[in-house]
């Protein structure tokens, strides 16, 4: 018997309060087959596959170097030798992730990765590409230095134009800081987050010339023609 027919035949729970019927919801759309697959589809091996990963995992090396630049302060990644390394570490992850995240982002627009029911994980794609965008202005603001101080001004203007000068200053570096350091990289975060819990959700998306049988299939009870 395989896992699929298991499952049928397994009693159903009935679920009464919101704690219940939050952990039913979850279970049904968030399985540990698809949030920690053991197979992924043959289409997957394909090099344009390995950029949104790389996204991933810049942003890490993101988070952690930017985390040794907060607590240490300017005065230290301007004079300090290890601070210029990793004050250098963070500037080349936002770098890689740039790049990885546009060709993330262009791959999956020329496959048309909305297709399948995946137009939510379309667009929290682009959101944490918009919302990166926002991280990045404010981490060339904190440089403390004459390019940081130009950007300032040249930009205040522009924003106060728009509107938002009275909620988003940035000649005032404190708020800059608070905003780049806690608001920001959390929204990234969430919405990464929420980007790869749909994306598991979902299936990898695949290529549009894809046989039907190489669909996304895994588990001992796949079809032979996913082997």
């Amino acid at each position: 018997m395989s896992i699929r027919e298991e499952r049928k035949t397994e009693p159903v729970e009935e679920y009464y309060t919101w704690t219940g019927k939050a952990r039913g919801w979850l279970l049904k759309h968030l399985p540990a087959d698809k949030l920690l697959p053991q197979d992924q589809p043959s289409y997957v091996a394909s090099w344009i596959y390995v950029f949104g990963m790389g996204a991933i995992v810049s942003l890490v090396f993101i988070l952690v170097s930017g985390v040794v630049l907060s607590l240490n302060g300017p005065a230290w990644y301007h004079v300090s030798d290890f601070g210029h390394f990793v004050n250098s570490v963070h500037l080349w992850s936002v770098e890689l992730f740039f790049m990885t995240m546009v060709v993330h982002l262009w791959g999956k627009y020329w496959m048309a990765a909305w297709r399948g029911g995946r137009t939510l994980t379309w667009i929290t794609g682009m959101g944490a590409f918009l919302v990166s965008i926002v991280a990045a202005f404010t981490g060339y603001l904190l440089q403390t230095n004459f390019d940081s101080q130009w950007i300032a001004f040249e930009g205040k203007d522009a924003l106060n134009a728009s509107g938002i000068g009275a909620w988003f200053n940035v000649a005032n570096l404190g708020q800059i800081f608070g905003f780049h350091i806690v608001l920001l990289p959390l929204a990234v975060g969430a919405v990464v987050a929420l980007h790869v819990i749909l994306v598991r959700m979902h299936g990898v998306v695949p290529p549009i010339d894809a046989a039907e049988t190489d669909a996304q299939l895994s588990g001992p009870d796949r079809t032979e023609a996913t082997r």
